[in-house]
């Protein structure tokens, strides 16, 4: 095919030659570094010349100098930035929002009533969450005073039988009385009729008489003596039997209390202002003492715990600040401070300590929870929910010295010309 094509005759109107023309035209010639005069095609009509223009100078980008003048500037305010704060920043993202939320269990056993809240639901302190069956507790509480009216029933019979039993001593006493006026009499008696006898004025039957009188009155002293002390027992046995009464009642009055008590514990309430979260009951459902129902959350209460390497604790001590950044809110930042550090790491309190004396060692770095408290106004805001994740960031620099500067770094501030009131800056 390509010898047809050498071998073709041409003509002005053959597109071949008129793309080879084309080309000839737009590509000027050069010679020794000049441009030349371009031939004229063959049957092209008339030679003409036509001029090369000389190359445009080229402009000087500035765009590159830019870029690297703002990159420089960055890097230097960032550097600058990391030297004055920066660095005394100890971060980590092992943190989380904390409250100590309460879990609401039954006391008692019985069946539910009614549940008056369901999950989310804001409550205040007092307000009623779930009602139990309070019938058979209702009850109890009802035995419960009847058994101390039948009590105070029984003090009041003791009241009265000790009433009797002082009018008995006083009857008793009486009768000792009137015995021993009797005694004082046949006692009398009996010596004149003595004296008689031995005159013999008087028959040995009169004298027989009056001796028996005598011994009889003697005889009715001690009855009446006995009588009262029998009497004065009975009324410390009442006195006693009184007493025992009235512990009894006391007994009673414990368990109307604690009756009444247990039918309180029918209405569960809430502890604490807060929300109501994983709500786990029905009405209907029977439930155990120890049964749990549901929970409540004090949101105002929020705090942040944050699990700091133990190669970060160096410098953190309660007081300090903190930047807080939930990820749930990233576009805000909280500012909190260092409540207190915990007494162990998390593997110390864990179901199964390790015990590092046994076996290989493999060292693990540590974290301790570090408890941030979050200011009251942000907290009361509900926006912070336990279990959101947390970035926190301790300031550790020392608030009460001045902020470092570069010049303090190289030794500068304290030449007159930089610190001409003779204070000196914090460097390193």
């Amino acid at each position: 095919m390509s010898d047809d094509l050498a071998n073709r005759p041409l003509s002005s109107s053959d597109p071949v030659l008129q793309l080879t023309q084309s080309t000839a035209r737009s590509v000027p010639a050069v010679s020794n570094g000049q441009p030349v005069v371009a031939s004229a095609p063959v049957n092209a009509g008339p030679a003409r010349t036509v001029g090369i223009a000389p190359p445009r100078p080229k402009r000087r980008s500035f765009v590159l100098p830019l870029v690297l003048m703002a990159a420089i500037g960055f890097g230097g305010w960032k550097g600058y930035e990391w030297f004055v704060s920066g660095r005394f920043l100890v971060t980590t993202d092992d943190a989380y929002v904390k409250a100590d939320m309460s879990i609401i269990a039954a006391k008692l056993s019985g069946y539910i009533a009614s549940v008056a809240v369901v999950e989310n639901t804001p409550v205040k302190v007092g307000d009623e969450l779930v009602r139990m069956d309070g019938g058979d507790y209702k009850l109890a509480v009802a035995a419960a005073r009847d058994k101390i009216a039948t009590q105070n029933a029984t003090l009041a019979r003791f009241d009265d039988q000790a009433k009797a039993q002082e009018a008995a001593i006083e009857q008793a006493q009486a009768q000792l009385a009137s015995a021993k006026a009797e005694a004082v009499r046949a006692a009398s008696a009996f010596d004149r009729s003595e004296t008689l006898s031995k005159s013999d004025y008087a028959s040995k039957a009169t004298f027989d008489q009056a001796r028996a009188d005598r011994d009889r009155s003697i005889a009715a002293v001690q009855s009446a003596q006995a009588a009262i002390a029998s009497a004065q027992a009975g009324l410390s046995v009442l006195k006693a039997q009184k007493k025992e009464a009235e512990g009894a009642r006391v007994e009673l009055q414990t368990a109307l209390e604690k009756a009444e008590r247990d039918l309180s514990f029918t209405a569960i309430r809430a502890p604490f202002d807060g929300v109501v979260a994983n709500k786990a009951v029905q009405p209907g459902q029977y439930v155990q003492p120890g049964t749990r129902m549901l929970a409540v959350v004090p949101l105002d209460s929020a705090y942040v715990e944050a699990n700091y390497k133990e190669t970060q604790l160096g410098d953190i001590k309660p007081g300090q600040k903190v930047d807080i950044t939930v990820d749930a809110y990233a576009k805000r930042s909280i500012e909190g401070a260092v409540e207190s550090i915990a007494p162990g790491s998390g593997a110390e309190f864990s179901l199964l300590p390790p015990e590092n004396a046994t076996g290989n060692f493999t060292k693990i770095v540590q974290r301790l929870p570090v408890r941030i408290k979050i200011p009251a106004d942000v907290a009361r805001e509900g926006l912070l929910r336990p279990g959101m994740s947390v970035v926190a960031s301790v300031h550790t620099r020392d608030e009460s010295q001045p902020p470092p500067t570069l010049l303090g770094l190289l030794g500068l501030d304290k030449l007159p010309i930089f610190n001409p009131n003779g204070t000196a800056h914090a460097g390193e």
